[in-house]
């Protein structure tokens, strides 16, 4: 059943006006009043700003989850489109194929521009090549390549064939790619010499062939020369993307494919079992995507927008691939990291293409605060930047207005998105021009959007009361089904209030959240992230803003661990800012003040790194998990398995934190 989450709540009350200068946004005050008059209507008409082969026959059809039934969305039923087309050709017909669709920007300096008639050219010669290497509607293509123009060309050419793409993240270990190859059970397998990472060149085709070798199914490697380094090969599974890609006709003529065909699966981390496989298809996810790209980040022809994430994140599947390029806009990819070769690199990029539109996750945001302080270097010229958007975990107040101060000249909207791998696209996002801004809060949900915070009995709670996180109403672009698993799909997503409300069931997000009296939802973190110290049930995010506040720390990380009096006790840990020595007493006094005594932190572990995943998100389990694993070491006991850990773009931070609680006295009230 659904849990109410906290009783603590950080206070919050900086309000920011909507922004001046979105007196012509795309989306304006009466679409809300659409959306929730007639939804079906309302996704109908986004779903028109796409071009489609054959028009859909019945909008939306929907089987519940009522009594043991997997639920079943299909929308644009009997409709037939192609993605890529959407994405790539249309432009050109229409006479815009000299525009940049792509700046490509390496890590080692080396760079690109990409017209989108020459993205049709390069798009065109993949798919023909895919189709080459026996690649049919429906089969599966695992890609796991860093974030290159070459990246976005597979993925696209197999949207235009109708295989079904999974991308997978260039730093993930043999493990974690395997998992994905053998579960999509995936035709081919694309990947590189190596990569560029932190200005090394990683040779990547060895993990490769690890990952490769004894899968049945597995048929070809396609590889592309990045670095130019000498690889084991192995001869008539191996080619080289020169040979069979670069080679192929650049005329291709694409089909159309059915609107509920599957276009993507992405995978979500685990608690203990493994990766979920999510299956996101054609017509429904496109039509939301697209819609939302436009909608809440006001997409205007000329913007150059730069969503920041690595291409296997669904954030970059939709506001880095379909997103932007559905609507036509020129776009910056970045392959590196943010301090490579130096700390200024990002402010560097947005000068040199005139970025727009900066998305990007609270941890980045985070990071810069350590790195720079309370002001960002000079010398760089920001000013081409119009509107600021985050993703990933809810923001600290305190990194949002720093944000908004220091890249938004302290007038531009910073659009906070709550989102999800299963949604698809932003379901929480406020609206330039229109919405009013509170440091902290993704603010309202988005027009056709019926999201609520509810109690175990799935009731609305009032205002100021915490509780569970639900989406109420089937939407366009929601995961259809865990791939190969569609009763895990149910009990993950839909058992817990199976049968309740107009559609027979709310899809449970896994996020606790508290709603203010001006409707604003604020996301205090996951269910499971809970504190639950002496019955007092405690935000995680919350005492991790609370401690951000501070001088000292530049991130931090709240746990529940085991405490034989109170039940559970917090447990922080935190990376310091460098500004000044991290001091327990004051770190503790901070969080007493902002939230209060009860939520006070029993432990404070300082660490080099926090462990999160690709999109930024710290795994807060992990710590808990790791904190217990040092305290059975000292009982000599023999620690329990810290479970699925696939994910985590930083593993070594595991391995950190756990020597620091190994050599440091831990740090108690």
């Amino acid at each position: 059943m659904g849990v109410s989450v906290t009783e603590a709540r950080l206070q919050e009350s900086r309000v920011y006006a909507a922004a001046s200068g979105f007196g012509d946004a795309n989306v304006t005050e009466e679409a809300y009043a659409r959306g929730t008059a007639d939804p079906i209507a309302f996704w109908e008409e986004a779903a028109r700003r796409l071009e489609w082969s054959v028009p859909w026959e019945t909008a939306h059809e929907w089987d519940p989850p009522v009594g043991d039934a997997v639920p079943a969305a299909r929308w644009f039923v009997g409709g037939r489109l192609n993605v890529a087309v959407n994405c790539v050709d249309r432009h050109v017909n229409a006479g815009r194929g000299d525009k940049v669709a792509l700046h490509f920007e390496g890590e080692p300096g080396d760079r690109r521009a990409v017209t989108y008639a020459e993205l049709q050219e390069r798009v065109a010669r993949a798919a023909n090549a895919l189709v080459a290497l026996g690649i049919r509607p429906g089969d599966r293509v695992v890609i796991y390549l860093p974030v290159l123009v070459e990246t976005i060309v597979i993925t696209l050419a197999c949207a235009r064939v109708g295989a079904v793409h999974s991308l997978v993240f260039g730093g993930f270990s043999a493990e974690a790619v395997r998992f994905r190859l053998s579960d999509t059970g995936a035709k081919l397998l694309v990947t590189s010499d190596g990569q560029y990472r932190r200005g090394v060149a990683a040779e990547v085709k060895s993990t490769a062939d690890v990952v490769a070798a004894g899968l049945p199914e597995l048929e070809h490697v396609l590889v592309l020369r990045r670095t130019g380094q000498d690889v084991p090969w192995t001869s008539g599974r191996d080619v080289w993307w020169h040979d069979v890609v670069d080679s192929a006709s650049p005329v291709h003529e694409a089909d159309s494919f059915d609107a509920e065909h599957p276009l993507f699966i992405i995978y979500t981390s685990g608690t203990t079992g493994k990766p979920k496989g999510l299956v996101h298809t054609s017509g429904g996810y496109l039509a939301q995507a697209s819609w939302a790209h436009w909608a809440h980040f006001d997409a205007k022809p000329d913007d150059v927008h730069w969503c920041t994430a690595d291409l296997a994140w669904v954030t970059a599947h939709t506001y880095e691939i379909y997103g932007p390029l559905s609507n036509g806009l020129t776009q910056v990819i970045y392959e590196g990291t943010p301090d490579t070769p130096h700390r200024e690199r990002h402010l560097e990029i947005i000068e040199r293409y005139g970025v727009t539109v900066y998305y990007t996750a609270p941890t980045l945001i985070r990071t810069f605060m350590t790195w720079f302080g309370a002001e960002l270097p000079a010398g760089h010229d920001l000013s081409t930047l119009r509107l600021l958007g985050t993703v990933g975990e809810a923001i600290n107040p305190e990194a949002w207005v720093w944000f908004r101060r220091n890249f938004g000249r302290d007038e531009l909207p910073v659009i906070d998105t709550w989102w999800q791998s299963e949604t698809g696209a932003a379901m929480i996002a406020p609206l330039p021009g229109i919405t009013s801004l509170k440091p902290g809060s993704a603010s309202v949900p988005l027009p056709g959007i019926d999201v609520a915070v509810v109690d175990a009995d799935g009731r609305e709670v009032p205002p100021g009361r915490s509780g569970t996180l639900v989406v109420r109403r089937p939407w366009p672009g929601m995961a259809r089904t865990v791939w190969g698993d569609p009763q895990r799909y149910r009990d993950a997503y839909w058992s817990t209030f199976a049968g309740l409300g107009e559609f027979g069931g709310f899809y449970v997000a896994g996020d606790g959240a508290t709603r203010d009296a001006d409707g604003y939802i604020w996301i205090l973190g996951r269910l499971d992230d809970v504190v639950n110290v002496s019955g007092h049930r405690l935000s995680t995010i919350e005492i991790e803003s609370a401690l951000v506040a501070h001088d000292t720390v530049g991130e931090a990380g709240a746990a529940g661990v085991s405490d034989p009096v109170t039940g559970q006790a917090v447990a922080v840990f935190v990376t310091p800012s460098g500004r000044a020595d991290v001091t327990p007493s004051d770190l503790r006094t901070q969080v007493a003040q902002a939230i209060g005594p009860v939520a006070k932190p029993k432990h404070i572990v300082v660490v080099p790194d926090l462990p999160k995943t690709r999109s930024g998100k710290i795994m807060r389990r992990l710590l808990a998990q790791l904190w217990e694993a040092e305290q059975d070491r000292r009982a000599g006991r023999e620690p329990l398995p810290l479970g699925d850990t696939t994910s985590l773009q930083n593993p070594w931070a595991v391995d950190d934190i756990a020597d620091a609680l190994t050599d440091a006295e831990l740090r108690t009230a």
